[in-house]
């Protein structure tokens, strides 16, 4: 609880880091690019310099920006490059090589935010982060978990091994964990800005490595790298405005969702209840279709966003959902005609003037491709996974993807990312999103739905189980404790296939209390590395 500011992320470090900037007088895109940093150091799995993301803003005066900096394909990208001489998709060929590797955004993106709405110079935010990866930082339980888990894949690169591994055994809690080779990288960005990363030294690192291990990076891809400001997806759900990420994120589907929702009375049925299950389940099926078969990136494709959020959408939708009945996934197609990585970043910042930004970056799966380029200290992304290899054959996380989403040259992938903000009133109400892949849009309307329809505080909206219904696989994806078993079987027998998940996503949430005007910072249970901080 806090009165004037609040960050939460899912690593303490990093959220004390932010806490820190705004103590000094930064803005919240100050705090935001200086976690994003710290990220990188302190959350080497899922923070990344690396990869790419999203960042939506809205500024003091009112006005609601998005910066997209999401990873692009390479030039010499194809629609095939994930298949054999058949036509069959080769399984790890997009995330265990280097083929998997899309052009990093994530260094221009943070940069370019600070330069145009921070307050505080690249050598303020960026120091923190220097410091925690020269000085190092000391390990604590939940920090050490993930790395655990991934001895075996450090073991196999000597780069990796060296940093990740303490003379080849895993790391303890307790033990001080240094990263001097990063630390270097993150001097020359300091020292030299963007330029640094896509046209110095570390670019031809990168590419040097590619060249080595039959990759496709070029030199050119990282000269030719852009970012896109962009207008913000927005949409009204009882009476609050939502602002989220535009194609290639997923706002528009998580604005169809509320949309469809929004001629239903969740709170009626209550949270967990048959009925409010069948409506968000049902929702999501038509609202995934219409994603996997019409979105894509801007550059490239059109999308039909006004289509899909218009009230003749929703109304067809609705008409189409059968009361006591799950539609199979089969008969669903997208509505206007005839399943990231689980691993991403969420995090959000809210100063005390009002402004707020909502990130999520990613490199994908865990640790993305798994290698590091030379001695540049950092993972790079598998990120091209999330092309359509194929036109049916499911990705990484399930997603069955159509013609929309086909790897091009210099194309940023369609990303389930949806770091969004809710206004009340033209001011701040909440700040949300997730990583958890194609889950992601299910967690961020959970935590908003949680909050305006069940009457939740943040905490509880973050804590609380889910579900999440994604067109194909054909099943009802819950966590434990969503479902009572009386519930359970009413859905089975109305045709939903349940299947149990243990946990995912990591909502990293703020929110601001009408009643009491308090700022309400809720760090997810499922990161218990994580830490929500204000002032």
């Amino acid at each position: 609880m806090a009165r004037h500011a609040m960050v939460v992320t899912d690593q303490h470090y990093a959220t004390r880091v932010g806490l820190e900037i705004l103590r000094e007088g930064g803005n919240a895109v100050d705090a935001a690019v200086a976690v994003g940093y710290a990220q990188a150091v302190v959350n080497p799995c899922c923070g990344n310099i690396g990869g790419g993301g999203f960042m939506t803003i809205h500024l003091a005066n009112g006005t609601n920006v998005f910066l997209d900096f999401r990873e692009k394909a390479p030039l010499k990208a194809t629609s095939t490059l994930f298949q054999d001489a058949h036509g069959n998709v080769i399984p790890g060929r997009s995330t265990k090589t280097y083929l998997g590797v899309g052009v990093p955004g994530t260094v221009m993106g943070l940069n370019a935010a600070l330069r145009k709405y921070g307050t505080m110079s690249l050598r303020q935010v960026m120091a923190p982060a220097i410091k925690l990866a020269r000085d190092g930082f000391r390990l604590q339980p939940g920090d050490i978990t993930i790395l655990r888990a991934h001895t075996q894949d450090f073991a196999a690169h000597p780069n990796v091994a060296s940093i990740f591994l303490n003379h080849g055994r895993p790391w303890n809690a307790g033990e001080v964990l240094k990263q001097p080779q990063l630390g270097r990288t993150l001097e020359l960005i300091e020292k030299n800005g963007t330029r640094a990363f896509y046209a110095g030294p570390i670019a031809r690192t990168i590419v040097a490595a590619s060249n080595r291990h039959g990759g496709i990076l070029r030199l050119r891809d990282f000269h030719r790298y852009t970012i896109v400001w962009a207008k913000p997806v927005e949409c009204r759900y009882r009476g609050y405005m939502v602002v989220t990420a535009p194609p290639p994120g997923s706002g528009v589907t998580l604005c169809e969702v509320l949309r469809v929702l929004s001629g239903y009375s969740l709170a009626q049925s209550g949270y967990g209840s048959v009925q409010a299950t069948h409506d968000f389940a049902e929702a999501e099926r038509h609202a995934f279709a219409d994603r996997n078969t019409y979105l894509g990136d801007p550059a490239f494709v059109h999308n039909p966003t006004r289509r899909l959020l218009s009230d003749t959408t929703a109304a067809r939708i609705r008409a189409a959902i059968q009361p006591g009945r799950a539609t199979p996934s089969s008969e669903v197609k997208g509505s206007l005609g005839a399943t990231e990585g689980m691993h991403t970043t969420q995090y959000s910042v809210l100063d005390a003037k009002g402004c707020a930004v909502s990130v999520t970056y990613t490199i994908n799966a865990l640790f993305g491709v798994g290698m590091m380029a030379g001695n540049t200290g950092f993972f790079l992304n598998n990120e091209m996974d999330d092309f359509t290899s194929k036109p049916g054959v499911p990705n990484l996380f399930g997603l069955v993807q159509g013609h929309a989403n086909a790897i091009e040259p210099g194309k940023r992938p369609l990303s389930s990312m949806v770091p969004t903000i809710v206004l009340r009133h033209g001011t701040v109400f909440m700040v949300t999103g997730s990583p958890g892949g194609s889950t992601i849009i299910s967690t961020t309307l959970s935590s908003i739905v949680n909050v305006i329809d069940f009457g939740m505080d943040m905490q509880q909206a973050v804590d609380a189980p889910r579900l999440h219904m994604q067109w194909f696989p054909d099943e009802l994806f819950v966590e434990p404790g969503y479902l009572t078993p009386t519930t359970a079987k009413a859905l089975e027998l109305m045709g939903y296939t349940l299947k149990p998940v243990p946990a995912w996503g990591a909502d990293e949430a703020i929110l601001r209390n009408p009643l009491t005007h308090a700022i309400e910072g809720a760090n997810d249970r499922r990161r218990p590395a994580g830490l929500a901080l204000g002032y």
